[in-house]
């Protein structure tokens, strides 16, 4: 009886053990709990704190912004800037901005890789690209006066009306054509998409000069892009005021494309000389003489021999005086035949002439002696060539 005695009451004292254990043990894991819910809810009343103080530096900066864009004066308008930052640059076969199209897809041969900056565009951005036939370049213009854009508007000799190519010296609004001469230059540009390997784009019938450098691209989307009741004006709609009657070779040209293009195909964008010849001829196909070359060839000339050579500066049109525009020649007028003018493809230099009836007749290439650096840098056509369509 003692010993069953002695057996209930260790019983009891244990459980009565264990009971006051797990009342301690519940008892601490609850004030442990109760701590961190504490912990947590300051947490999340200084995350408040901070989104809410947050939200109101955004809304005040906000409020500043629509304040100061609201200001009619020029300076503060002037202070408030948006910076961009080039995503790639543009390798392309115009060297220079002589014989450069005036517009996209004029020129369907004219080539040119563009390269993304691989630390700002990673490769996989271009992933899908290459199911689109075409895509719109947004770059930045360099053939312009660059330095007009950083002087006060009031002491700026930018031009509200520019040239206009089609109207033969007639100016328009800036905003009512593409002149690169704009207050933001900015540019929207289509070309062919060609192929798609790692961070570049090989794209065709550009209009844009090497070097140019690129903000961003867009695949070009038919069913939104193209307005087939879309209006404008009569000039616009002129046709062939550009091209020229035809263009022809001289008997010597070909042995001096062969000669360039051993050294030239290393780094050329084009499959063989003929279809180099061929991109020659498609550009000069059109007058891509400036209008003051047009309208007064003898001016500007320099002497070399008996013949006279001119570089072609189309794009100076846009930003010239009417007093320099109606200017007469200093010295006698020339027969078109002895003019020499000169443009530059793919590190050649291309000589041609034009008579007064429009025919092109280029005459001989030779290399260049101011390659640029993208040419010297890019792919060749031989890298290309298992992905072009």
């Amino acid at each position: 009886l003692s010993l069953s005695l002695s057996l209930s009451l260790s019983l009891y004292i244990f459980n009565w053990s264990s009971c006051l254990f797990s009342v301690y043990y519940w008892k601490r894991k609850s004030r442990d709990l109760t701590l961190k819910i504490r912990q947590l809810e300051i947490s999340l009343h200084s995350s408040l704190q901070k989104c809410g103080a947050e939200r109101q530096g955004r809304i005040r900066a906000q409020q500043a912004l629509r304040k100061s864009l609201a200001q009619p004066n020029s300076e503060i308008v002037e202070k408030t800037c948006y910076p961009m930052l080039p995503i790639g640059v543009v390798h392309s076969c115009f060297s220079t901005r002589n014989g450069t199209p005036r517009q996209p897809l004029l020129v369907p041969l004219a080539r040119a890789c563009l390269v993304f900056d691989t630390a700002r565009v990673p490769p996989a951005s271009l992933e899908g690209l290459e199911e689109y036939s075409h895509c719109w370049i947004i770059v930045f213009h360099l053939n312009t006066d660059i330095d007009k854009l950083w002087r006060q508007p009031s002491r700026s000799k930018f031009k509200a009306k520019v040239c206009v190519p089609r109207l033969k010296g007639g100016r328009m609004g800036v905003f009512a054509t593409r002149s690169p001469h704009r207050p933001c230059p900015i540019g929207l540009t289509v070309a062919k998409v060609e192929a798609v390997q790692r961070n570049m784009v090989l794209l065709s019938g550009v209009d844009l000069v090497d070097g140019t450098p690129v903000l961003d691209i867009k695949p070009y989307l038919p069913y939104c892009d193209s307005i087939q009741q879309a209006m404008v004006p009569t000039w616009v709609t002129l046709e062939n005021t550009l091209a020229v009657a035809s263009v022809s070779f001289s008997e010597g040209f070909s042995s001096t494309l062969a000669d360039c293009w051993t050294i030239a195909e290393k780094k050329s964008l084009y499959e063989s000389q003929d279809q180099l010849k061929s991109l020659i001829e498609q550009v000069l196909s059109w007058d891509i003489r400036s209008l003051s070359q047009r309208n007064r060839p003898h001016d500007s000339l320099v002497n070399t021999g008996n013949d006279k050579e001119l570089d072609n500066t189309s794009y100076l049109d846009d930003y010239q005086d009417d007093e320099a525009s109606q200017h007469g020649s200093t010295g006698a007028d020339l027969p078109y035949g002895n003019i020499v003018y000169h443009m530059n493809l793919e590190g050649l230099d291309v000589s041609y002439r034009i008579d007064c009836k429009g025919n092109v007749i280029a005459e001989k290439v030779i290399l260049s002696s101011d390659i640029p650096n993208g040419n010297k840098n890019r792919l060749n056509y031989f890298m290309w060539s298992d992905k072009v369509r």
